[in-house]
């Protein structure tokens, strides 16, 4: 079963990495935005459908491919909209005509991939599953999450695109008036959702090796490319104004308060 397992493993993070290679490629070459901004949910998707096609495909296998589908096409859809909107997206401003610097950033969000999705291709590789109490509180967490995320996503679009980023600078009102990372938090609540409901029927190893999907994407978020970035530039763009200031003392960085909330509603 260990070996079995790991041999999954590898085939996932091939295919993964391998994915990413080829959509590189035409990025590279046409130097377009398009493929990038779109190709990391499209690499969900596709490692998700290949590692199930070889699995039992059992109730839990299934359930789980149609919740990361789910989360694939909400994303891949909405950054589709927003580049055709955009044009470009200026994050590749800086390795959009370097080689191996854009390469670089590919092979990453391969890896990324398919770090995110270890606790899923744990469960699709397993033969005896079970859903649980606790499978079904997992995906009602990423129910919940994945409703959030689209709403902070689409309330931003809104937002920069209808003329009020002007006007207000700053985001603040819907589900962005309950926290300043609306979309983050049900990121996170996705993928820490979807290892519930795949740890009743993980075991041994697979239970602790299953961890590090929600552990990345938290950790990525809260310490890394996220939040710390994103508070960075904001409170260079804003930081002097009180109005910010009083921003940022009645909403959460991240995990909404009572009272959060009740300013939301």
């Amino acid at each position: 079963m260990y070996t079995q397992a790991m041999n999954i493993l590898l085939w996932a993070f091939l295919v993964s990495v391998g994915i990413n290679i080829l959509m590189f490629l035409p990025a590279f070459k046409f130097k377009t935005d398009k493929l990038t901004d779109i190709s990391y949910a499209v690499t969900f998707a596709v490692v998700a459908l290949a590692v199930y096609s070889r699995s039992e495909q059992a109730l839990a296998h299934t359930v789980l491919l149609l919740a990361v589908l789910a989360w694939s096409l909400r994303l891949g859809g909405f950054l589709l909209i927003r580049i055709n909107k955009m044009g470009k997206d200026s994050r590749f401003d800086s390795m959009r005509d370097k080689f191996f610097s854009f390469l670089q950033f590919w092979l990453l969000q391969g890896v990324s991939v398919f770090v995110v999705l270890v606790a899923s291709i744990l469960l699709w590789q397993e033969a005896d599953t079970m859903v649980t109490a606790l499978s079904w509180f997992g995906l009602a967490i990423f129910a919940v999450g994945l409703v959030l995320e689209a709403t902070a996503d689409y309330q931003k679009f809104l937002f920069r695109f209808s003329g009020k980023a002007k006007k207000y600078e700053w985001i603040d009102e819907g589900v962005w008036r309950m926290t300043r990372h609306p979309n983050y938090l049900g990121e996170m609540m996705v993928w820490t959702g979807l290892y519930l409901f795949a740890l009743p029927s993980l075991s041994g190893l697979a239970v602790y090796a299953g961890l590090i999907s929600p552990l990345y994407i938290v950790s990525l978020l809260l310490f890394v490319s996220g939040v710390p970035l994103l508070e960075k530039s904001a409170d260079k763009k804003w930081g002097k104004q009180e109005s910010y200031q009083q921003y940022k003392k009645e909403v959460p960085i991240i995990l909404p308060t009572p009272s959060s909330i009740k300013r939301a509603l």
